[in-house]
């Protein structure tokens, strides 16, 4: 039984490692698509600063340049953090379905040892019962 306590211990503690990596991807995304936003608004206010709003005018602001390469950039991690994070999920779905199973196995092997617990003390009380009735049919 100690074998299955420690393997029920490992299967929780890599649900929670998996938990853990899809909060962490989860929260890289949100951030990333936080700063991009901030990226969009600093983009509008130097397009409407240098009243230039065509990328390809030549006197389109640097700075703006830069905050747009940067931000696609952003959204191109956040997008293979996307399938980072649906790979993390699928994992996090296995190593909650392998727990489940060991824990189910656990509890059948519980009940069971239960069951035959009970069997033995029924069959001692059984015994003790017909003994009092031999006694007592003698005297």
């Amino acid at each position: 039984m100690k074998s299955r306590e420690t393997l029920i211990r490992l299967k929780k503690f890599q649900v929670d490692e998996r938990r853990r990596k899809v909060a962490q991807i989860e929260a890289m995304i949100a951030e990333f698509d936080r700063i991009a936003g901030e990226l969009d608004r600093e983009i509008k206010t130097e397009q409407d600063r240098a009243g230039i709003h065509d990328p390809s005018h030549f006197a389109y602001p640097t700075y703006a340049k830069a905050a747009i390469a940067r931000r696609e950039n952003l959204k191109r991690s956040a997008d293979e953090l996307k399938v980072q994070l649906d790979d993390a999920k699928a994992f996090l779905g296995e190593a909650f379905e392998e727990l489940k199973k060991v824990e189910m196995l656990d509890e059948r092997d519980q009940a069971r040892e239960r069951a035959e617990a009970n069997a033995r003390e029924q069959t001692e009380l059984d015994r003790i019962g017909a003994m009092r009735m031999h006694v007592g049919a003698r005297a």
